[in-house]
C-alpha cells in the first residue's frame, strides 16, 4: 500500500452512547454502520468488504445484508480495529474488494445480547494468572505500572494527571459521558480498585458502537465527505500473560507497531499535530508517548503534568475525553479511530486547529497486542 492510496469516506459511532439498555448488541452494531454508510452516501449494497469483533464478520454481513469478497475477523483486544483498517488498505490496494465496512459495538454497560466474558481456565492466563486471584484489567495492569513508576520515578501524580487533562477535553464535547472538571486532589481521594490505581484512573463502562468506511483514493473524490486517508500502519503482538511480558516498563508491541506506521508514513514525530492512545487505564498514554518514542519513559509524567497534552499544549492528545471520561464500551479502538477521523475532517468538538497529520494508537489485552494508524487530510 502507497501513502494515500487508501482513504476513510465514512466514519459514524451509534445514535447514542452510555447506557443504552434498549439495544442489542448487533442492533448497535447496525446503528453505527447505517450511520457510517449514510455519512459516507453509500448503501449496504455498495460494500464488498467487512471486518469487525467480538461479533462475526459472518453475522454482521448477514444483518446487513452484505455479500461481501473479502472478510477479517482479526479480534486481537481493543486494538482489532486499528489491525481492520491496516488489513483493509492492503486488500483495497490489492483488488481483494473496493470499500471496506468495519463495524464495532458492545453493549459492554447493559449486557443485552453480549457473549459471556470469561478467561477459559484451559487457556494459559486461565492456568497461569488465574489461579492467583487477579480479576481482569483493573488487577492485572497494576503489576506492569508500579515497575514502570519505580524505574522511572513517576509519581502519583502524574498519573492523577492523565485523568485530569482528559477530563478537560471531555468537557468540550457534548457526547461524552463525564464532562465535569476534577483536580489530582479529586482523582487520588476517589475509590482505590487495584493499587494504584483508583477510581477515576480507570475506564468507564458503557455500550456504543462505531463504524468506519474505508476505499480508494480516486474513488474517494467522487464521495461527499472530505477524505481523511490512510499514511502509515502498522500492528503487532507480544503475550496473552501480563506477567510474561519481555519488560514491564515498556511494550514490545508498541515499540514494534508504532515505529512500523511512523516509518510507512515517512514522518517524524515532529510531524504530529494530534495523537489519540487507547488509554482505559491511566498509565497507557505514558506507555504510548515512550514506546512510540516522543520522549524517553522517564519524561512522559513530566510531560503531560506539565499540561503539554492539554488544551493549547505541544501535543493535543485523546482529545475527545478518551476511555476515562469519553466512553468505553470494553473495546476502546474504535473511539480513537473515529476522533482521529474528526480532527482530519476539521468537525471534532475540541477541534486542534490546523492539525493535518493524527495518530491512533491502540492496545489489545494487557499489552497483548497493538496496532498503530497515521492518517491525513492532505492529498
Amino acid at each position: 500500500m502507497r501513502p494515500r492510496e487508501i482513504a476513510v469516506v465514512g466514519a459514524a459511532e451509534t445514535t447514542r452512547l452510555g447506557v443504552i439498555p434498549d439495544m442489542s448488541q448487533i442492533e448497535l452494531h447496525a446503528d453505527a454502520a447505517l450511520n457510517a454508510l449514510a455519512d459516507a452516501g453509500l448503501k449496504p449494497g455498495d460494500i464488498d468488504g467487512i471486518a469487525t469483533a467480538v461479533e462475526t464478520p459472518q453475522q454482521i454481513a448477514h444483518y446487513l445484508g452484505i455479500t461481501p469478497t473479502w472478510v477479517d475477523g482479526t479480534s486481537v483486544g481493543g486494538c482489532s480495529f486499528m489491525l481492520h483498517v491496516r488489513h483493509a488498505a492492503a486488500a483495497i490496494a490489492a483488488g481483494y474488494c473496493t470499500t471496506v465496512l468495519i463495524t464495532h459495538a458492545e453493549s459492554g454497560r447493559s449486557g443485552i445480547g453480549r457473549p459471556p466474558r470469561q478467561v477459559a481456565p484451559d487457556s494459559l492466563a486461565g492456568q497461569f494468572e488465574q489461579p492467583y486471584g487477579p480479576m481482569g484489567p483493573p488487577s492485572l495492569f497494576p503489576i506492569p505500572v508500579l515497575r514502570y513508576m519505580k524505574t522511572y520515578g513517576t509519581t502519583h501524580e502524574q498519573l492523577a494527571m492523565v485523568a485530569v487533562v482528559q477530563r478537560e477535553w471531555a468537557a468540550l464535547n457534548p457526547r461524552a459521558t463525564f464532562r465535569e472538571p476534577i483536580t489530582v486532589d479529586d482523582v487520588l481521594n476517589s475509590r482505590m480498585i487495584a493499587y494504584p490505581f483508583r477510581l477515576l484512573q480507570c475506564c468507564l463502562v458503557t455500550d456504543g458502537g462505531g463504524a468506519l468506511i474505508l476505499t480508494s483514493a480516486d474513488r474517494a473524490r467522487d464521495l461527499p465527505q472530505k477524505p481523511v486517508y490512510v499514511l502509515g500502519t502498522g500492528e503487532s503482538v507480544e503475550t496473552p500473560m501480563v506477567s510474561q511480558m519481555e519488560s514491564f516498563t515498556s511494550s514490545r508491541a508498541f515499540r514494534v507497531a508504532g515505529p512500523t506506521a511512523f516509518r510507512e508514513a515517512g514522518i517524524s514525530h515532529a510531524d504530529v499535530d494530534h495523537l489519540m492512545i487507547y488509554d482505559a487505564f491511566a498509565h497507557l498514554p505514558l506507555y504510548g508517548l515512550g514506546d512510540l518514542g516522543f520522549m524517553p519513559h522517564a519524561d512522559t509524567g513530566p510531560f503531560i503534568a506539565a499540561r503539554q497534552t492539554a488544551i493549547g499544549g505541544k501535543l493535543p492528545l485523546n482529545t475527545n475525553g478518551g476511555g476515562l471520561s469519553y466512553m468505553h464500551s470494553g473495546m476502546y479502538g474504535m473511539y480513537a479511530l473515529q476522533e482521529s477521523v474528526r480532527q482530519m475532517r476539521g468537525t471534532a468538538p475540541a477541534q486542534v486547529k490546523g492539525a493535518k497529520i493524527s495518530v491512533a494508537h491502540g492496545v489489545g489485552g494487557m499489552f497483548a497486542a497493538s496496532g498503530t494508524v497515521v492518517f491525513t487530510n492532505e492529498a
